[in-house]
């Protein structure tokens, strides 16, 4: 995977070393998601990678995301996932026919004034995404919202939420459609937040919506098709949940071969022990695996070609691999792997996130089987 803007490459990796890598063992010490990481992001243009030129974006392709998530997830998957959410909805306003969402609220987003979020998960229905209750009923002028979503990114956060909600039960999926919810307009209510081992900057949690008023110009996509929506966003999702276990397992390996080289025992470096070599090498291997098959996804996705197959595979692959590989690189370093400063016992934990991000692996077994 490489990236196609010129930018991007210095933008990624100046933000990762200057804000990401000096903070992200503080905030998991502080147990609590950073609401300044977003506008430090905004600082590199980060929170406009998929807006349009002409909107004030980078105008990045799908590929470039990929390796950002990549990138990024080197110093904190929790917290790349984070900014991508954000960036999502912006990316999404910029293109939006209602001039109050592409003029107002997307910059907004971009600056890092507001953050955004996707709302689908509720605590009954996860990969189940058909099966959701919060139900959006039409009334003169727009629509009367009430639910509750769970398992949210942002959510501790969020001031524009991508909302999905039944309009109508008997449709089945038919019936879902999206909204635009502002987190500061009556009938929002932000609910617990979750402590997350290792991925507090995440800002997982929950909020509940009680007669909540979405105008029709906030109807984003209309019954029937905001599933089908949502279905090619999740894809998306899991091909560059792929790319950050790509991320994670890189920054382990390369600090695992420093390592290696420079340690002695028995009279030589660790790295011409003939054990710790094979163990690295299976983990080579793996990543390189991993990294055929997100690109293969991913440049599906950025051609526009049906990529449910190979974002299902991309995932199930990186949900088995990325643990062992990452226990494979902390026992070689012995108890050094295990210093916070390493930060691979972040990527563990996110690891473990991150295997049921957007479908667990289970799930992708499911996705893989219906193409038999």
């Amino acid at each position: 995977m490489q990236y196609s803007h010129p930018s991007l490459p210095a933008l990624v990796q100046n933000f990762g070393k200057s804000v990401i890598e000096p903070n992200v063992i503080v905030w998991e010490q502080e147990r609590k998601a950073p609401r300044s990481i977003f506008s430090s992001a905004a600082e590199y243009d980060l929170l406009g990678l998929e807006t349009p030129q002409q909107f004030g974006g980078l105008g990045a392709n799908f590929m470039d995301k990929l390796c950002l998530a990549r990138d990024l997830s080197r110093y904190s998957m929790a917290a790349t996932f984070a900014l991508i959410n954000s960036q999502n909805i912006a990316s999404r306003l910029s293109r939006s026919n209602t001039a109050r969402h592409r003029f107002d609220l997307a910059p907004q987003l971009r600056s890092g004034e507001r953050v955004g979020c996707t709302a689908l998960t509720e605590s009954h229905a996860g990969s189940d995404f058909a099966a959701i209750s919060t139900t959006a009923r039409s009334v003169k002028d727009g629509w009367i919202i009430n639910g509750d979503k769970a398992w949210i990114t942002n959510a501790s956060h969020a001031d524009t939420i991508m909302l999905y909600a039944q309009t109508d039960p008997s449709k089945g999926w038919r019936g879902i459609a999206s909204f635009l919810i502002d987190a500061k307009a009556p009938g929002f209510k932000r609910g617990d937040i979750y402590s997350l081992m290792g991925g507090h900057s995440i800002g997982a949690g929950e909020f509940h919506l009680k007669d909540y008023f979405a105008p029709n110009d906030d109807l984003l996509a209309q019954p029937g098709d905001a599933f089908k929506i949502a279905m090619e966003s999740i894809n998306g999702a899991r091909t560059y949940v792929a790319a950050m276990c790509i991320g994670m397992v890189s920054d382990a390996l390369s600090k695992a071969i420093v390592y290696g080289k420079e340690r002695q025992s028995f009279g030589k470096p660790l790295m011409d022990h003939q054990g710790l070599k094979w163990s690295l090498v299976d983990v080579a291997a793996q990543l390189e695996s991993l990294t055929l098959l997100t690109t293969k996804a991913g440049k599906q996705i950025t051609n526009g070609e049906d990529a449910v197959l190979s974002a299902a595979i991309a995932k199930k692959v990186a949900g088995e691999i990325t643990i062992p590989a990452l226990t494979a690189c902390i026992q070689a370093m012995g108890a050094n792997g295990l210093k916070s400063e390493t930060l691979l016992g972040h990527h563990m934990a996110c690891a473990k996130i991150a295997a049921f991000t957007d479908g667990s692996t289970e799930m992708m077994n499911e996705r893989i089987a219906a193409s038999f």
